[in-house]
């Protein structure tokens, strides 16, 4: 195929938070071994390609986001293609194949790339590859390398077909049914056999863009036997196997350090979503004792002087930075702790080989590295096969390099998985891990992704605390393990912690050195509407909500709100109120015992708490999770559900809560009903349909 010109295919990614990007971009990069050329795009850069008028074939990676939601960058696309005047034959001409990412742990899994997927249908647009959808639950590779495998011959065939139609001057040749059943042949993904039988050693076009290493290669000792694998070491068969290697990414960055001085960018400028506020903390209150296993904050944000504006239901971004004494080691490991307040220009290697390159749109052209490391790049992010790999060409130790190496091939997947993703391994841990790994500045800001801002609930009604906006948040605490020898916090909720603290300790910190009031600390947010979790518009309709610990958040908002509707329009029907909520110890996490307050001048109805931890002396145990006193109220929620029409909201962790939740009420509804379990399933997911059985959970 070297004499040959390299036949071009559009490929498009959608992403949220780099992942589609990066697998765009290791699709982009193999293409040029297999005979094509990827004309590369983000979906949002329509004005750089045209569905309309694309004869070539299409190659889609888009991930999911929120509960079910195509990523930012894909809105406006997905806005386009779902205008209800288009004709269902508006892309009959188009041949694609799309890879969606997901996470199963979330209910509606990859919905981002089946709502595409399935409106590219609708509009006449054809298959000529089999969609993929991969699951970062238990690893995204598992899919994702053998669809990638597959493509190219899937490509193949399709731009065959394509020449022969085009030759054929609308003449039917018998002959090209033998090559496939028709242009958009879909190609079927065995993925639990392909995954099953992935081959040490890839035939043909795949050696030029795989490293297969051979052991003869490496100066190894050999392992002592019975040993464990852990991060650093391994064990056979993969201390013994030949390697298939990811091939190396091309560099294309070049940072230069400057003598001169200046001012950093704007928090704002690193933000694309929407507008941005500058917003002063006002109160912080600490909801859990001090000896509870986690720590639950309160905190309220003035927006007087802002347009910001939100529902009781809606969500919020707070931008974050990182860890400043991670981001001082991460400084120091790299050499550079002379340089943090030095400004760099970041710019395009010269001569560079991957394609299509640009500066990073979260990293500004100038500004100093501490503010890059604090503000634009995500350093806890676990690292991808595609970074250690990267990082195996910065590494000296023989040994420290194939363990890299392991880590980031095939026949280490397994490996992979259990110390790097399912560890939270990030740099900092690598670089600790494998002291000769020495990775340039540039280096990281190619493979680290961007620093997400992070999403909270809501907690608070503005017709309740006008010019306030509350929300709730455990802080969350990760113990040391084995590949992570430090316990950490969380990024935002470790920093928003420490942020606070002299609020919530006014006696120890209320005068500075200088017998002053400390400064009231701001930070910056940006709405995030969600256009479905809020309270039913007819108020006269019955609703149920379930928000054990923090998960009580929005329900806060929707209680408060509805208690000053009740006070406004005495006049009005309101429907009654259900609230179910669950923590471990009653004296220690019960969040919100002026619960009761809601309950004594009606705004709710019903109040049903239960208590996990708590011993209990009586014959029969009280119920310990919200799920068993959903079960105990089965008639009432049923009837709610059933016969009054009802709502019925869930906020709160996804692994542990949401399921179990939907679980009871298919149970609730299955005994109700005297129906069998499909057919309740059905009711729940008709509920789910229309907006009627909502959730706003995370894992």
């Amino acid at each position: 195929m070297c004499c040959e010109s390299k036949r071009r295919f559009l490929l498009l990614y959608a992403t949220q938070k780099g992942q589609a990007k990066a697998i765009a971009e290791e699709i982009c990069q193999q293409a040029g071994a297999h005979g094509f050329e990827a004309d590369i795009h983000c979906i949002s850069e329509m004005d750089k390609y045209n569905l309309e008028t694309e004869k070539d074939p299409v190659v889609i990676v888009i991930s999911t986001t929120g509960t079910g939601d195509p990523p930012d960058t894909a809105r406006k696309f997905v806005k386009k293609i779902q205008d209800k005047t288009l004709p269902p034959d508006h892309f009959a001409h188009l041949q694609y194949g799309l890879l969606g990412l997901g996470d199963s742990e979330y209910m509606f899994f990859c919905n981002g790339g089946r709502t595409v997927d399935r409106r590219l249908q609708e509009l006449g647009a054809q298959h000529f590859y089999d969609t993929g959808l991969a699951d970062d639950c238990v690893g995204l590779e598992l899919v994702v390398d053998p669809w990638i495998d597959g493509l190219w011959l899937a490509l193949k065939e399709a731009l065959q077909l394509q020449e022969e139609k085009e030759g054929m001057n609308n003449t039917v040749d018998p002959v090209s049914s033998s090559l496939s059943t028709a242009p958009h042949a879909v190609h079927e993904l065995k993925l639990s056999s392909e995954v099953q039988n992935l081959k040490l050693e890839d035939e043909g076009a795949r050696n030029s863009d795989i490293l297969s290493q051979k052991l003869d290669d490496i100066d190894l000792v050999a392992p002592a036997k019975d040993t464990k694998p852990s991060l650093v070491h391994s064990v056979p068969p993969v201390s013994e196997s030949a390697l298939n290697i990811p091939s190396l990414p091309p560099e294309y960055i070049e940072v230069e350090f400057q003598d001169s001085q200046g001012e950093n960018p704007h928090l704002s400028s690193l933000i694309s979503e929407g507008t941005t506020f500058e917003v002063p903390v006002t109160k912080a209150v600490q909801l859990t004792r001090g000896d509870a296993v986690k720590t639950a904050l309160l905190l309220e944000l003035d927006i007087a002087d802002t347009a910001f504006e939100y529902q009781p239901g809606d969500a919020f971004c707070v931008i974050c930075p990182n860890n400043i004494s991670e981001v001082e080691e991460l400084l120091h490991l790299l050499g550079l702790s002379e340089k943090g307040d030095d400004f760099i220009c970041v710019k395009i290697k010269q001569g560079t080989k991957k394609k299509g390159a640009s500066r990073p749109q979260h990293i500004p052209e100038r500004s100093t590295l501490k503010f890059i490391l604090t503000w634009c790049l995500e350093i806890r992010a676990i690292p991808k096969k595609a970074f250690l790999r990267a990082l195996v060409e910065c590494t000296s130790d023989v040994g420290e390099k194939r363990r890299l190496q392991e880590l980031c091939s095939r026949q280490g997947a397994s490996d992979y998985s259990q110390f790097i993703r399912d560890s939270n391994v990030c740099l900092l841990d690598l670089l600790h891990a494998f002291p000769s790994c020495k990775p340039s500045l540039s280096l990281l800001i190619e493979h680290l992704p961007k620093l997400q801002a992070r999403f909270y609930s809501v907690s608070s009604s503005n017709l309740y605390q006008p010019e306030r906006l509350c929300f709730i948040f455990n802080v969350v605490e990760f113990p040391a393990s084995p590949s992570r020898p430090v316990p950490r916090r969380g990024v935002c909720t470790g920093w928003l912690a420490e942020l606070v603290a002299p609020l919530l300790h006014p006696s120890e910190n209320s005068l500075d050195t200088k017998g002053e009031r400390p400064l009231i600390e701001k930070i910056s947010i940006f709405p995030r509407p969600n256009n479905a979790f809020h309270l039913p518009v007819d108020p006269s309709v019955p609703f149920i909500m379930v928000g054990p610990g923090t998960g009580i958040a929005p329900f806060i908002g929707f209680l408060q709100h509805r208690q000053k509707l009740r006070e406004k329009h005495t006049d009005w029907e309101f429907g009654e109120t259900w609230l179910f909520f669950g923590c471990r110890h009653q004296d220690r996490d019960y969040l919100f015992k002026q619960l009761q307050c809601f309950l004594e001048n009606g705004t709710l109805t019903h109040l049903k708490v239960c208590f996990s931890r708590d011993s209990s002396t009586a014959e029969v145990a009280p119920p310990k999770y919200v799920q068993d006193v959903l079960r105990l109220c089965a008639k009432e929620v049923a009837r709610v559900l059933l016969k009054e029409r009802g709502c019925f909201y869930v906020c709160g962790d996804k692994k542990h809560m949401a399921d179990d939740v939907s679980d009871a009420v298919v149970d609730i509804l299955s005994m109700e009903m005297e129906a069998d379990k499909l057919e309740a399933m059905k009711v729940l997911a008709m509920l789910r349909e229309t907006k009627r059985y909502l959730q706003d959970v995370w894992s």
